[in-house]
């Protein structure tokens, strides 16, 4: 069960109210109305609980769970107990994200902005907002409504926040706008100066990094990223991309829309990601690049080349992920046959 001191719980929610919000259907024989109390994973689940069953590696802890009721693909119904309520779907995954989201709503804060923030006074606060202790808002800023900014958090001169947004502790943006229903873990900074300098033998000169981070709406960037602001050109992210902690996006790179990146990625200046692209941890990408269309890269990759759309790739440099994975059982191999 979900700490009750970090996070709200609602219900309880009757079976017919979990498929409604999953999207799921009712598996034969089960109660319609019989009621849950909470979600818990399938060997913690009792009696009250919903579980979900999404990966074939946990079809063994399926037989021996003990939970009420269960989101699955019909394709692994007849490996649930016969006293568990089934909930039949395509994507129990995503089911399962509706159902919890269902039983642990965000918190609701209190709209309030503190004494001890600094906020200057030709900055616009929207209505609803919530200004935490430490927080510095510059000149010409614009907070949209119903956002929430972190304790010691500052947001730069001009840049400009959409509605219902959530920054969190010790951020820092600058040089950007950001759309709606954005969030920004702690510690991320957005729209500082790009690595730019011109080398030459009596020293390198810094380019100045004249451009913006624009953000567009429903992205979500984990703790400790950082998105440096274009040298020129914008550096974008597009709407419903998803960055993890600890991301490194550079100057003028142009991310698509519902991009996934995971820890550690680092993308080169000037490198452009189509729409859907999924990127491994580690994995770090050359500059100038294009990666097309739901592209998928592999984690800790080294893309030195264009990806075309759909393609999947992985190693170091980058290639198709056949060829690579071939390639590492043939030196498997070869090494066997030296130990013998």
């Amino acid at each position: 069960m979900a700490d009750p001191r970090f996070f709200s719980l609602a219900g309880p929610f009757s079976l017919k109210d979990l498929a409604d919000i999953s999207g799921a259907r009712i598996g034969e024989g089960a109660n319609s109305e019989a009621q849950f109390s909470d979600v818990l994973p399938l060997q913690n689940a009792g009696p009250e609980h919903l579980s979900f069953l999404d990966n074939k590696l946990y079809l063994k802890s399926i037989s021996k769970s003990r939970a009420g009721a269960c989101l699955m693909h019909v394709d692994h119904a007849a490996s649930a107990p016969k006293t568990m309520a089934l909930l039949l779907c395509e994507e129990p995954y995503r089911a399962y994200a509706k159902v919890a989201a269902a039983f642990h709503p965000r918190l609701v804060f209190e709209a309030h902005i503190s004494a001890s923030a600094i906020i200057d006074d030709t900055a616009i606060i929207g209505k609803g907002c919530l200004v935490s202790p430490g927080a510095v808002i510059g000149a010409k800023a614009e907070i949209g409504k119903n956002c929430c900014i972190g304790a010691n958090t500052v947001i730069g001169k001009g840049v400009i926040l959409g509605d219902d947004c959530d920054i969190g502790p010790n951020a820092s943006l600058t040089y950007c706008i950001i759309g709606n229903r954005v969030n920004i873990h702690a510690g991320t900074r957005i729209g500082q100066e790009g690595y730019g300098y011109a080398p030459g033998k009596d020293g390198h000169i810094k380019i100045p990094q004249l451009g913006r981070v624009l953000i567009e709406d429903d992205v979500d960037i984990g703790a400790n990223a950082t998105l440096d602001r274009g040298s020129g050109p914008d550096t974008v992210i597009g709407a419903g991309t998803k960055i993890d902690n600890l991301v490194h996006i550079a100057h003028n790179a142009r991310l698509g829309k519902n991009c996934l990146l995971a820890s550690q990625v680092g993308v080169s200046g000037s490198t452009e990601l189509g729409n859907f692209v999924m990127v491994g941890g580690k994995a770090g990408f050359a500059g100038h690049l294009k990666i097309g269309d739901g592209a998928r890269i592999a984690a800790k990759s080294g893309v030195t080349a264009d990806v075309q759309a759909g393609a999947t790739v992985g190693g170091f440099p980058a290639r198709p992920i056949k060829e690579w994975l071939r390639g590492i059982a043939v030196l498997r191999r070869i090494a066997k046959k030296k130990v013998e």
